[in-house]
């Protein structure tokens, strides 16, 4: 082996060293992490969930006007009484969407 082929093993195996001593480094940091920080929920799940609870509060009030419109109309006989029941349907599942989620998951014990 000549000097040259030396030189060039030597780098590597240091490289291979210091890939160990990051790892065990991270493990040692998680290991000491606070719970929290550890078990934290999906960036994803956190996003939707505040997304969901935006358009919750938007939509509450617009949902109540759409109700009370809606009835008016139809005891005015402007509107059938059946678009009556299919807003109120709606409202119902766009409101209750969580908890039917929920319930129907605990049918197949997911």
């Amino acid at each position: 082996m000549t000097a040259c082929s030396i030189h060039h093993i030597r780098p590597a195996a240091r490289f291979g060293v210091r890939i160990r001593w990051i790892g065990c480094l991270l493990v040692a940091v998680l290991a000491a992490a606070p719970t929290d920080i550890v078990w934290a929920g999906s960036p994803f799940a956190t996003g939707a969930n505040a997304t969901q609870q935006q358009l919750v509060a938007i939509l509450t009030p617009l949902a109540a006007v759409a109700v009370m419109v809606s009835g008016a109309m139809a005891w005015f006989g402007r509107l059938s009484w059946w678009w009556m029941v299919a807003v109120v349907i709606g409202t119902v599942l766009v409101f209750g969407g969580p908890q039917i989620v929920s319930w129907i998951r605990g049918l197949f014990g997911v």
